[in-house]
């Protein structure tokens, strides 16, 4: 997606959320405080590819709103297949699950892919 001119990356997530205009940004908010409730105390936070991301032993998840949706990334397009019965209704692709700039994910699937991402990245040998 093109920049507009003058554009300046955001410093944070914080940053980044305050420039999402309504109803995004509730519905990222939202999407944020569900991660939260899923990742070790040692993830971090910041901004990544122009995203939101949080890393643990790596590229754990991340998200973002474009212009016409919103979308989650799970940093590993096996969590895609592995629940592809529950994004049914959702448009996908290798690594991207899109969806309603107005309606979150389900927070049980988001904790669920999180927890999924948890322990792939756990069993990563150091490199």
């Amino acid at each position: 997606m093109k920049k507009p001119k003058g554009y300046v990356a955001p410093k944070n997530v914080d940053e980044y959320l305050s420039r999402v205009p309504e109803p995004a940004r509730s519905t990222l908010k939202k999407i944020r405080a569900t991660i939260r409730l899923a990742i070790p105390r040692e993830a971090t936070e910041g901004i990544s590819y122009g995203i939101p991301m949080i890393k643990y032993k790596g590229a754990l998840v991340g998200y973002g709103v474009f212009s016409d949706h919103c979308s989650f990334f799970p940093m590993n397009s096996s969590v895609i297949v592995e629940f592809k019965d529950e994004l049914k209704g959702f448009q996908t692709s290798k690594g991207t699950i899109r969806f309603p700039v107005d309606k979150p994910l389900a927070a049980t699937l988001v904790k669920m892919i999180v927890r999924v991402r948890v322990v792939q990245n756990e069993k990563k040998k150091p490199g």
